[in-house]
């Protein structure tokens, strides 16, 4: 399962699909529609004052999905659907609450139109970046970053990779070969937290980063790779692919690759905003 963003008034809500259906972080939700900065606490609260109110059905359908943390690993985080969320939500006294369910079916909905018209969540993912402020050339980078990402992990699936902290360990030694730095590393490096290290990449540190995994698949595909050890060395080659061509272009330019700032810095968005 692949933990996804969706936003709420500048709030990021994860989310998965499970059972064919989107199901939802209860903890951001708490913390999008209270502002509490204990969110799992509110929710323990919470869950203990249903439980009192004789609303066992609640606990009854709310599962532990893996999502994505902070710290880029994933674990077990209560998830509930749309459905389950709504009477959840009905329990916090909040001003959001009304705005929020509108919101929440909304993107309900969505998921329906996406499973009959896949392209349509391509859609959306542009006009979300297009909306923050992206340029239409790096947003066409990035959706055929995620295009080549997601044929690298289908290539892993089929070649016996199935636990995510093998994937993580995979992606590091890419990302590890191709900028001297693992994806934890390349955060700290551009002063990251919780935001998305793709999404603070420039052009080129996105061309590489393409590079690196297409070069894995690539490999992986030749090679006829099985097993975890031998995709990662596979990931280690394909990574060394992007990162000597990205030594012979600094080499040639005299300039980094590697940026510290982030692509997306606030003045470049409220400029690009205004001069819309």
């Amino acid at each position: 399962m692949k933990t996804k963003i969706a936003i709420f008034k500048g709030k990021k809500i994860r989310k998965t699909i499970y059972k064919n259906e989107w199901w939802f972080s209860i903890i951001d939700i708490i913390e999008a529609l209270t502002g509490t900065e204990r969110p799992r606490k509110y929710w323990n609260d919470l869950k203990k004052k249903l439980a009192d109110e004789g609303y066992f059905e609640v606990s009854e359908n709310i599962g532990q999905l893996k999502l994505l943390a902070n710290d880029g690993k994933k674990y077990l985080t209560d998830c509930a659907n749309t459905e389950t969320i709504f009477r959840i939500i009905q329990s916090i006294p909040s001003p959001k609450a009304e705005p929020f369910k509108r919101w929440l079916a909304r993107v309900g909905y969505e998921r329906v139109k996406e499973i009959e018209d896949p392209e349509l969540a391509t859609k959306r993912t542009r006009a979300l970046y297009k909306a923050k402020g992206y340029s239409d050339t790096w947003i066409e980078k990035r959706m055929r970053g995620i295009e080549i990402r997601e044929t690298l992990t289908d290539e892993w699936q089929k070649r016996g990779v199935k636990e995510q902290k093998e994937y993580a360990i995979l992606t590091a030694e890419i990302s590890k070969a191709a900028f001297d730095m693992t994806p934890s590393e390349y955060k700290k490096f551009k002063g990251l937290k919780r935001e998305n290290l793709r999404d603070h990449m420039d052009d080129l540190e996105l061309i590489f980063s393409m590079l690196g995994e297409a070069a894995t698949t690539e490999i992986a595909k030749t090679r006829d790779t099985q097993g975890f050890t031998e995709n990662k060395e596979a990931a280690q080659k394909g990574g060394g692919v992007a990162g000597r061509a990205r030594k012979d272009l600094e080499r040639k330019t005299g300039k980094k690759v590697s940026a510290k700032q982030n692509y997306l810095k606030e003045p470049q968005k409220q400029k690009r905003l205004k001069d819309k």
